[in-house]
């Protein structure tokens, strides 16, 4: 049996792209994910490798159907993620693409919670710098708030991981019971990382401020492996269905709002993956299918949607709907592939979408919640109207306006051709996708019901955009979010509290100086403890005999040794 994880491929590829000659750096970029993804493909499930820690024992191999599901696709997406970026230089963003996206791989074969822990550290490590490559003020500032949330993220995942080990002395990773505090707080970690509001903001915040490239490298690993571990974890949790519902709405709302086109995209992933979190509540196999196929193909259609946005980014210098328009005849080829991201996402029959999102959406009605059923269907207007109306109007058709518009690398227009034939191929041919999900599945997504059905959806939408598409423009405004507590008043109050620290610390260092002073000439004349102080005689700190100040230390550590014993007794 194979011993080493598919982890290793990114973390040798991280180490060695700064020592290879620049030519290939690219090369060996793109030949990590793939050797990773030719060593796993004919993993079967079970366990590969142990190793000894302490008192206890790690698993950082192994493959379930679920992890091997995962893996594939964040290998797929790596893949192209290098090739949209063969043109980039800049060596510190693949290493840290490499590491952050073999983090998530690493995640998807743990087979014990301090595993978990580490690789979803590196993740943090690795996506933090895609963010803080982009070189700007403003990035540098979303970074550290990004950076900031997920250690946050991390320390209630590690103090639910110690409180588990302490009360039940195991590490392994298994289903979680809702009765437990330390459930709750692993649950807590995982859901930061799956930007269940109001845990939300830093996503938003931060990719669209990350470098062109990394952006689509940030769309695909972070949300979908908390995702996974939601899964393997926290399946059948009633408190993550009316989440996940929520999620898919609030999403939606506030890509409506958003006028940055990377920011409508990242508000979407926040619905999207509401779509998922609703599935792992329901918790039925149908519905973990449904999560776990709908994972994996937003991976792909927002990887695209991604390098879109991107390709527009780096053509006109510009990523706001107002800067935007007119940019039909100049950039028609990233639209054509956008678009067929974007009816993708929509819920197109015929592409990935389709085969995928419904699933989910039937077994919440399968399970008895028509309520959610019918909510998620709501979610499915608003991601047509912005993601698929609204951006690409204003981008490329709308009003046109003056645009120096620079030519896109030549990598950027494949990667996106082959994301564009994955989500096609998966929606011709669904029966490829649904063979590796981890339940067996008959479901036909083209049942004339459901094709009737999503296409009223979809033609209504149109229409209620066409007359209202006036209003829908976007607004040089910025949409107030849950981050506006940390950047606004936790900012005003972390500077009270840190100058009230300072006062104190001053006040009690003046006060404990007066009272060595005051200890010391007491005892530099003992006589006039017992005797009474000569009013004539002035006394001074250097009037303190040395010998008489080292017996003080001594007789004050000595108290101090006897009454720590006379506690530990």
């Amino acid at each position: 049996m194979a011993e080493w994880p598919p982890v290793v491929f990114f973390l040798a590829g991280a180490i060695l792209l700064p020592i290879v000659p620049k030519a290939f750096r690219s090369s060996l970029f793109i030949l990590a994910p793939i050797s990773a993804l030719a060593y796993l493909i004919n993993l079967e499930p079970g366990v590969y490798a142990r190793v000894p820690f302490l008192d206890y024992e790690l698993v950082p191999f192994e493959v379930t159907r679920l992890g091997k599901l995962f893996s594939i696709v964040f290998c797929m997406a790596a893949t192209l993620g290098g090739v949209y970026a063969f043109h980039l230089k800049d060596t510190s963003q693949q290493v840290a693409a490499l590491l952050y996206s073999g983090g998530a791989v690493g995640v998807a074969y743990a087979g014990d919670m301090f595993t978990v822990l580490v690789f979803w550290e590196l993740m943090a490590v690795g996506s933090v710098w895609l963010v803080w490559a982009r070189r700007s003020s403003m990035s540098y500032r979303a970074g550290m708030r990004y950076l900031n949330v997920h250690l946050a993220g991390g320390g209630l995942l590690l103090a639910g991981i110690l409180w588990r080990l302490t009360e039940t002395g195991s590490l392994a990773f298994t289903t979680f019971e809702p009765g437990e505090t330390y459930s709750w707080l692993i649950l807590s970690g995982f859901a930061l990382n799956a930007a269940i509001p109001p845990l939300h903001a830093w996503l938003p915040d931060a990719y669209p401020k990350a470098t062109i490239t990394g952006a689509v490298f940030l769309s695909a690993f972070t949300t979908k492996t908390a995702i996974y571990t939601l899964a393997r974890g926290f399946a059948g949790w009633d408190i993550l269905l009316p989440v996940g519902v929520a999620m898919a709405l609030y999403g939606v709302v506030y890509a409506v709002l958003a006028n940055d086109i990377r920011g409508i995209l990242a508000y979407h992933i926040i619905s999207q993956v509401g779509y998922m979190v609703a599935g792992v509540g329901i918790g039925t196999e149908m519905a973990i299918n449904g999560a776990s196929a709908h994972a994996f193909t937003h991976i792909l259609y927002k990887g695209l949607l991604f390098m879109g946005a991107g390709a527009v980014l780096q053509a006109t210098g510009k990523r706001k709907l107002t800067e935007l328009g007119g940019l039909t005849k100049a950039l028609k080829w990233s639209m054509y592939l956008y678009m067929i991201g974007a009816f993708s996402i929509s819920g197109f029959p015929l592409f990935s979408g389709f085969v995928s999102k419904s699933i989910t959406v039937a077994a919440a009605g399968d399970a008895g919640f028509a309520w959610a059923e019918k909510l998620l269907h709501l979610a499915s207007v608003g991601t047509f109207l912005h993601t698929g109306l609204k951006l690409p109007y204003f981008t490329w058709f709308g009003p046109e306006k003056p645009h120096k518009v620079e030519p896109i690398p030549n990598c950027m227009y494949v990667a996106m051709g082959c994301m564009a034939a994955l989500n096609l191929g998966i929606g011709l041919f669904p029966g490829v996708l649904y063979a590796i999900l981890p339940y067996p599945i008959s479901y036909d997504p083209y049942d004339p019901f459901h094709v009737v059905e999503m296409c009223q959806v979809l033609l209504f939408t149109w229409l209620g955009f066409w007359v209202l598409r006036g209003q829908l423009g976007g607004h040089p405004t910025v949409a107030l979010d849950t981050d506006w507590l940390y950047r606004k008043p936790g900012r005003w109050i972390g500077e009270r509290v840190v100058n009230a620290c300072v006062v104190v610390y001053d006040g009690t260092l003046a006060g404990a100086t007066s009272l060595v002073h005051a200890v010391a000439r007491t005892f530099s004349d003992p006589s006039a403890l017992l005797l009474g102080a000569d009013p004539n005689r002035e006394s001074t700190d250097s009037e303190i005999p040395i010998g008489t100040s080292a017996l003080v230390v001594i007789l004050v550590v000595v108290a101090v040794i006897l009454g720590l014993n006379l506690t530990g007794s």
